[in-house]
């Protein structure tokens, strides 16, 4: 697998590349319906023996065109470049998303930054891409624009799933209602959480008896207080574990945090990076009347999630 270029900012791009294929969107999530999109993109470059390059944007637009909404991404720029690479994308190209951008006209955007910046040979977008100034810009217009400047168009249907079509919003939905294995079904991979391992309160080994691994986390979408069945990545390795995501309400917390207990894990990981896929949701988070009970309880949610893990022997965990 070649290493993907990122290439930031339009300004930044120093020659056109021959026989182009371009995608252009937000791709926040990268679910199966992006993933139909960018290996289309793959396929073609391959076929005309040119270069697979995806455009996508910095800040997301809805945080410049609506501000005021809490949107939380469900992808860092590091990992849509990691599932971008592993999809044989070659070039993602951030562009610096502003008012100005967003306010070219359709046209304008075709001639100044399709054609001027990158002469694609292709551009292959979803069955709802809009582009230009209010979304005013089509795919028909698309089509007819790039007969006259020599680019081909190809539209991708939607990927559905449960019969509704599968979208970032949807996701992002599933994984804020808790709903991480229906996620995994739109994403076509458990969702990640990447971090650090923080020094915590002591309390899981001290006073119960199960050490977990506090962690830090940028990841902007946490999923839905409560205890999960995941897959931990760390030191190269893979475990299974149990992550709590909650304000600890047996011992009266009050700040959000992400704690996992490693199976079968003996050793110190304080300052390392892990990466938590997470696969099923066991139960809420609950206030316990005592250490005890609590302890009883991890001790099941362990066991609830053994029976998942053996449910699911086969997972793309990228």
């Amino acid at each position: 697998m070649s290493r993907i270029e990122i290439i930031r900012g339009l300004e930044s791009l120093k020659n056109k590349y021959e026989n182009l294929v371009l995608t252009i969107g937000n791709f926040d999530g990268i679910h199966i319906g992006h993933q139909r999109i960018l290996r289309k993109v793959v396929e073609r470059a391959k076929a005309l023996g040119g270069t697979s390059m995806a455009m996508s944007f910095e800040p997301h637009p809805i945080r410049v065109l609506t501000p005021e909404r809490e949107f939380k991404l469900m992808t860092t720029t590091g990992e849509k470049t990691r599932i971008m690479e592993s999809l044989g994308i070659e070039k993602l190209l951030l562009v610096n998303f502003t008012k100005e951008f967003a306010h070219l006209e359709p046209d304008e955007f075709v001639r100044k930054v399709l054609v001027e910046k990158l002469s694609p040979k292709e551009v292959i977008v979803g069955h709802n891409y809009a582009f230009g100034r209010g979304r005013k810009g089509t795919t028909a217009i698309l089509r007819r624009r790039g007969r006259r400047y020599g680019f081909g168009l190809t539209v991708v249907r939607q990927a559905k799933w449960n019969g509704k079509v599968v979208s970032s919003s949807r996701t992002r939905m599933k994984l804020e209602k808790g709903k991480v294995a229906d996620a995994a079904q739109l994403l076509g991979r458990p969702y990640v959480i990447e971090g650090t391992v923080i020094k915590g309160a002591g309390r899981g080994a001290s006073l119960l008896g199960f050490p977990t691994a506090n962690i830090s986390t940028t990841n902007e979408l946490i999923p839905r207080e409560g205890v999960y069945a995941v897959k931990v990545r760390v030191k190269g390795k893979l475990y299974d574990g149990v992550a709590n995501i909650g304000t600890n309400p047996t011992f009266g917390n009050n700040r959000q945090s992400v704690e996992v207990f490693i199976l079968d894990f003996h050793g110190e990981i304080l300052g390392q990076k892990v990466r938590l896929y997470f696969l099923d949701r066991l139960r809420d988070e609950h206030a316990f009347p005592r250490p005890e009970a609590l302890k009883e309880a991890i001790s099941k949610d362990i066991e609830e999630a053994k029976k998942v893990f053996k449910g699911k022997r086969k997972l793309n965990l990228i």
